[in-house]
């Protein structure tokens, strides 16, 4: 069968920003489906809000639109672009149950649109969770004993008559978000209340537990004549109970029997054919670990998380061969890009092992539950190669960057007594690996851990063996080190590592063997191979004479470093091809386009440790390695590289230092006559509290050395700053902190630039959104500015060109500034690629990371026609963020210095609050045109708050409030409804919240007492009753203005290209490209 030639254009629907449980793996199969669409001449259109991916670059897909993933605006998309065809697997779970919700509005119908791969009713049939227990039943697969129900009655009656435990699962959710284990009927209650909530169509099934079962998953392919394979298997490390996101996870399955193996395999292609999937599917089991009983406990009929890993690991881009699948084309037509002799029908085949690791973010958020379960709370996971899984569990484990160069042989494991090692062992938490290595040492028996964890025998024992080698090495006299150095290598032990445990220095050699991942298991050879690193076998790479450079990648998606530096390394990448050198990617993040099979002339899929690049350049020799795109990861390791002898492209880690040393910069802005923040740094308490007499309160605290996750805080008075210092830091010589005098009611402004030397080129000035004290990250912006004056923007920029001149910089830099009183200060300066990028690429239509990456090989800005050159667009962008919180039970939703989001959206229109709503709308956050909204504001807050109360008020909107906050609003002759704060008594707002009486809430937090624990509850409401929660006064303003804006009609929707064109004062992406 050969593709359709119906289908001329198709509509691509992305995930929307980065979420827990829908990370940048969409991103990956996203722009793989839109290049496979391209090469087989189809038009693409595609819509997605999040502008920190490469799939929204204007180039990408012939029509891009940077729009909220909601119905309404993906209506309007169609009626204007007419597609043929829509892909639905592309997107994660939003694009899925968007693609089922258009069909079930009839709008698909209306406009002719076909669904192109997996129909509708495969959709259904997998995420349903009646009818997919019909259909197994139906095939005679096994299912679990389990019921869908809509209501909580319904599911306390089912519980009882199959009996406690039971696992809760909600239908057409993603990364578990609802699921859960109930033991009982209180349990059960609480669980079954929040899934049905969270469910689109209000169902959960409510299963019988099979938890400590093993947990299996297989990555299948089906074409539309039938043709079925299996791309890769693969084995939890946790048992069911544990989500698979959560879980480590090993491909191929390392504990299975042949006859296991092929039983399930033949169990998942029944599956997928039943199903009618036309495309990739992955499927979960559960196996019973003493009989060969198993059950089926899901289906995803899209690619997912896993799929996006199944492809890293073998290297068969599913996405790719998918999208082709879904226009017509059948696997044994499809060539395989890898190897390109053999055809996508040719089941992929592994000679290694390979190992995930999820990466959690509680550093974060020191009141969120730290078990993990059913539903997701990583954001992010690397991925390691080996020839034995010591190997490559040892190298995830130093990709984690989380100060573990293993799993042992680094800092001094935590001291706890027997009794709490079996309960962090039966309670598994983000640190139950190390818990096991703990156990070990303490004594426990190998039986004793897989029994208490329910992790297979198999897994403990091979992590038994790296305590093992630990042991071997400490009591290893110098003759015989070398010998035992070599054994020890083999299993993924570094000289770092080593050399601590033994306590003596190591000739150190860095020449290691590289393998080649090729789908086939060196069957055939590859001619788009990507390598690991191994010791004790040949090497695979063969060396180029052509002038190549590395990039040093960001690792695994975490709060603070996420896809946005992916993007930056992607275009970095792209740019130093069309220069004409080679360029050379070290990377372990499964998930992200970087780590695609054709993204750069060489993959080395290694963690970003010192030992692991060193010896990439050993074997490569590069001309240089560029750290600025790869986050703070890849800059912390310019100076290290530097005095190992490896050049580090653009700005020097000596200038680079300058910026990240406060004393070195401070005298950079004296030289410059630039202002600061006064600020001090306190090697005591004592010295913490001179300072502070000096600068006055509020001043921002920030510990060099933290626990509980607080970084940063705000402190107004001596209690608060004795109750910081005691609970938050340990304060010392060596770990001293910065205090620095607040900037209270200050406009906060970002800046990203690039210089050549000479000349700088400023991407944009973006004004935040919330006031000083929000993290640059958690904050919305706008650009162009919307208050600022055109003074204060001119200052700006006049700040940026000495900063980055004097700094030396040399590609790309990120300065952050605060206006009070029409004064510019200087908060900090990043000499490096930054968060906004993205953004800021998009919002004015230059790719920033591309000119970075050609002023760091030489190119001047003159060369590319950017010296002395300002793009102003006439449309206003906004970027808003999306918070974790809802998957994160007892995190609170105050914003402060910390970061805490976990990715971002944008809106494009010509107005702000046009532009604010669609970012917003993005974000996942529905401001309501109408109804009630609540206000509880803090005492710095009330003098705003009657302003702001009045302009909801004549909206029609009623306004509700508590205590001090209602008689202030109520003294501005504006008719508030008094009702009880949490703390006095039922029925009080978090009643009203709960029961739909509350449309809006804006809570601005206060500390101590208990006001902060009220707001806590009403911030915690909102989160379950998915209502809209503003947490800063300038937040509320923007709202309203938006929700005003809204009142007056709907917004349009407009693709980049065009809003480009209709600009001629920019400078177009592909001109840049080229220059």
């Amino acid at each position: 069968m050969s593709k359709s030639e119906n289908i001329k254009k198709a509509l691509i629907i992305g995930s929307g920003p980065i979420i827990i449980g829908q990370a940048a793996e969409f991103d990956y199969s996203g722009s793989q489906a839109l290049k496979s669409l391209r090469e087989e001449g189809v038009k693409t259109v595609l819509v997605n809000s999040n502008p920190a991916t490469i799939q929204t670059d204007s180039d990408m897909a012939d029509a891009t639109y940077i729009e909220p993933l909601t119905i309404e605006s993906i209506e309007k998309i169609i009626a204007k672009e007419r597609p043929d065809g829509i892909i639905s697997g592309m997107g994660g779970q939003t694009a899925l149950n968007l693609t089922a919700e258009l069909s079930e509005k009839g709008i698909l119908e209306k406009y002719k649109v076909k669904v192109l791969g997996t129909p509708v009713s495969a959709i259904h049939a997998g995420e349903d969770r009646d009818k997919f227990r019909e259909l197994m039943i139906k095939i005679r697969e096994p299912v679990p004993p389990s019921k869908a129900v809509t209501t909580v009655k319904d599911a306390l009656d089912y519980a009882e008559q199959i009996d406690y435990p039971v696992i809760v699962r909600p239908a057409y959710t993603l990364g578990g978000t609802g699921s859960g284990v109930a033991e009982n009927p209180f349990d059960l209650d609480r669980i079954a209340s929040n899934g049905l909530a969270l469910s689109r169509i209000h169902q959960v099934l409510i299963e019988k537990s099979v938890a400590g079962w093993k947990e299996i998953e297989y990555e299948v392919m089906r074409d539309s004549a039938d043709n079925c394979i299996t791309v890769c298997n693969m084995e939890n490390f946790d048992a069911v109970g544990i989500h698979t996101g959560e879980s480590i996870v090993v491909a191929p399955s390392q504990t299975l029997t042949d006859y296991e193996y092929q039983m399930l395999r033949t169990a998942s292609i029944k599956i997928i054919r039943a199903l009618g999937v036309e495309g990739g599917c992955n499927i979960q089991f559960a196996l019973d670990p003493n009989s060969e009983n198993y059950y089926v406990i899901e289906v995803n009929p899209r690619v997912s998380r896993s799929s996006a890993l199944a492809s890293k690991a073998t290297g068969y881009p599913i996405a790719l061969i998918a999208a082709k699948i879904a226009i017509g084309l059948t696997l044994d037509e499809i060539q395989n890009p890898i190897t390109k002799e053999t055809k996508a029908s040719f089941e992929p085949a592994l000679d290694y092992i390979v190992t995930k690791i999820p990466r959690w973010p509680f550093e974060k958020f020191s009141t969120a539950d730290r078990t993990i379960g059913t539903q997701m709370k990583s954001t992010g996971e690397v991925m390691a190669i080996g020839r034995n899984f010591e190997e490559s569990l040892q190298k995830a484990i130093r990709s984690l960057d989380i100060d573990k160069i293993g799993l042992v042989g680094d800092r001094e494991d935590e001291k706890i007594s027997k009794e709490e090692l079996r309960h962090h062992l039966i309670v598994p938490t983000h640190k139950r690996l190390f818990y096991i290595v703990s156990a070990l040492k303490s004594g426990f028996p190998v039986k004793e851990i897989s029994e208490l964890t329910k992790i297979d025998r198999w897994f403990v024992e091979k992590v038994q063996h790296i305590v093992e080698i630990e042991k071997l090495l400490k009591k290893s006299r110098r003759e015989k080190l070398k010998q035992i150095t070599e054994y020890a290598k083999k299993f993924g032990f570094i000289y770092e590592q080593i050399e601590n445990i033994t306590h003596k220095k190591l000739k150190k050699e860095f020449l290691r063997n590289y393998k080649m991942v090729d789908t086939c298991a060196a069957e055939f050879e590859a001619k788009t191979p990507y390598y690991y690193s191994t010791h004790g076998t040949k090497t695979d790479t063969k060396s180029s004479e052509k002038k190549k450079v590395i990039i040093l990648g960001s690792g695994p998606i975490r709060i603070g470093q996420g896809i946005e530096f992916d993007y930056c390394t992607v275009h970095a990448v792209w740019a130093l091809r069309e220069l004409g050198y080679e360029a050379i990617i070290i990377n372990n993040n499964p998930e992200t386009v970087s780590t695609d099979y054709d993204t750069s002339d060489r993959l080395y899929f290694e963690p970003l440790h010192l030992e692991d690049v060193l010896a990439v350049c050993e074997i490569e020799k590069p001309l240089g390695v560029i750290t600025q795109f790869g986050g703070q990861t890849a800059v912390n390791l310019s100076i290290p590289l530097k005095e190992a002898g490896v050049k580090v492209l653009g700005t020097t880690p000596e200038d680079m230092d300058k910026a990240e040393n406060r004393d070195l910069f401070t005298k950079v802005l004296r030289k410059l006559r630039i202002p600061q923040a006064r600020y001090g740094i306190a090697n005591s308490y004592v010295e913490a509290k001179q300072i502070v007499r000096k600068l006055g309160y509020p001043v921002l605290v920030r510990p060099s050395y933290v626990l509980g996750g607080r970084a940063m805080e705000i402190v107004h008075t001596d209690e608060d700053l004795e109750i910081y210092m005691r609970e938050a830091v340990r304060v010392s010589k060596e770990h001293p902190i910065l205090i620095d005098k607040f900037l209270q009611d200050a406009i906060e402004l970002d800046v990203d630039a690039v210089c050549d030397g000479k000349n700088v080129f400023i991407g944009g000035v973006m004004e935040h959104i919330e006031e000083a004290g929000i993290h640059s990250g958690d904050s919305s912006c706008v650009v162009p500015p919307q208050t600022l004056s055109k003074e204060v923007i001119e200052t700006v920029k006049e700040y940026t060109q000495k900063i980055a001149l004097e700094l030396k910089v040399i590609g790309m830099i990120n300065i952050q500034y605060a206006v009070k009183e029409g004064i510019v200060y200087v908060l900090e300066a990043n000499p490096r690629s930054s968060r906004t990028v993205p953004f800021i690429s998009k919002a004015i239509g230059v790719q920033l990371a591309k000119i970075g990456t050609k002023a760091i090989m030489g190119k001047s800005l003159e060369e590319l026609g950017l010296a002395n050159r300002e793009i102003t667009p006439k449309h206003v962008s906004v970027k808003s963020v999306v918070f974790p919180f809802d998957k994160l039970p007892g995190a609170d939703i105050r914003l402060g210095p910390e970061m805490k989001s976990t990715g971002e959206s944008m809106g494009i229109d010509y107005d702000f609050g046009t532009a604010f709503y669609k970012a917003q709308l993005g974000a996942y956050v529905n401001l309501p045109k109408m109804g009630s909204v609540f206000f509880a504001v803090n005492r710095n807050d009330k003098r705003y708050v009657s302003k702001l109360a009045k302009g909801f008020s004549e909206l029609g909107f009623e306004i509700i409030s508590v205590g001090n906050t209602a008689k202030v609003i109520s003294l501005d002759n504006i008719y508030v409804k008094k009702v009880l704060k949490a703390s006095e008594g039922a029925p009080n707002i978090v009643d009203l919240i709960r029961n739909g009486e509350v449309d809006l809430v804006i809570n601005t937090p206060t500390t101590g007492g208990i006001a902060s624990r009220d707001g806590f509850k009403i911030r915690r409401a909102c989160i379950t009753a998915k209502i809209p929660c503003i947490t800063t006064i300038s937040g509320a303003f923007a709202a309203l203005e938006a929700i005003k804006k809204m009142q007056k009609g709907e917004f349009s929707v407009k693709s980049l290209k065009d809003y480009y064109s209709m600009e001629q004062q920019l400078l177009s992406p592909v001109s840049v490209s080229q220059a």
